[in-house]
């Protein structure tokens, strides 16, 4: 509500029916302090019921309003995309990679890849896909797999994987896509940097990857050739935020290339708009 106060916006606030009693509160104390200010009462509204079919109502309303940015599981925001006429800019998932080159220092990439997990796994730029260039797993494996295991992550391994970490549970297809939001890492080996890539095409979702490499044309081919919103070298995905990215807070994280890609601040919730002054200037 603040970001949207501070660009100029009006906002309509719609939040979960757990929180609807401090929903209403807050919309109450929004308005009241806009009053104060000088600012119109309307400025910040909450929607105060949990019925679903106001928020169908909402989604039609192109006249007047401008964006919908639905912050929440995957299930409601395919639910608002299939029935808005307004434009929405959204995330479906979080289905982040990092990728240990065969250059990587062990010691770096194994900091990177528990931090990328294990400091806050319930968020959309934790690591759900770990993959490892099969010219370091031998050794890289077995160290992370210590760290892991201490913190009681569940690795779920490609075949490879599983040569080398005979212990851990084999992963399906489904894995390769999947949004854990937990203490869950599916873990693949790959041949090159070719297949990392292929890999993140086929089942990454534009949100953040990252590579830990000591190689310059490696981290130079990885930030060119793979198509995230927030592509980091020798970093943990965690960093994919609007704060620690320096934009102060952060509305939400965009996959929608047009008009805003990847954490949003105050200027994503801005346009442009021309402004001409002429002196009887005509045409010709």
């Amino acid at each position: 509500a603040g970001l949207c106060l501070k660009s100029s916006n009006v906002v309509i606030l719609r939040g979960g029916s757990e929180a609807i009693n401090s929903n209403r509160a807050l919309g109450t104390l929004f308005s009241e302090v806009c009053k104060e200010e000088g600012v119109t009462d309307k400025a910040i509204q909450v929607v105060p019921t949990t019925d679903r079919a106001a928020v169908l109502e909402l989604l039609k309303l192109e006249d007047y309003i401008d964006l919908i940015i639905p912050r929440g599981g995957e299930g409601l925001i395919r639910f608002v995309v299939e029935n808005s006429k307004v434009p929405v800019i959204k995330h479906y998932k979080g289905v982040c990679h990092v990728f240990v080159d065969e250059s990587a220092r062990v010691d770096m990439a194994v900091d990177i890849a528990y931090n990328a997990k294990v400091q806050r796994p319930g968020v959309c730029n934790a690591m759900e896909t770990l993959l490892v260039h099969k010219g370091i797993a031998e050794r890289f494996l077995p160290e992370v797999y210590k760290r892991y295991k201490e913190a009681g992550v569940e690795l779920r391994g490609c075949e490879q994987t599983r040569k080398i970490l005979p212990d851990i549970k084999e992963a399906a297809e489904e894995d390769w896509y999947e949004e854990y939001l937990d203490l869950v890492l599916a873990v693949r080996v790959v041949d090159s940097l070719d297949d990392a890539i292929r890999h993140i095409e086929k089942y990454g979702s534009l949100h953040t990857e990252s590579i830990v490499t000591e190689s310059y044309e490696n981290a130079k081919r990885f930030i060119e050739e793979v198509g995230s919103s927030t592509v980091l070298v020798n970093a943990s995905t965690r960093f994919s935020d609007g704060g620690q990215l320096g934009l102060g807070a952060e509305i939400g994280i965009s996959t929608t290339k047009l008009h805003a890609f990847g954490p949003m601040g105050l200027e994503e919730l801005t346009t442009r708009k021309f402004i001409v002054y002429g002196e009887g200037h005509i045409r010709e």
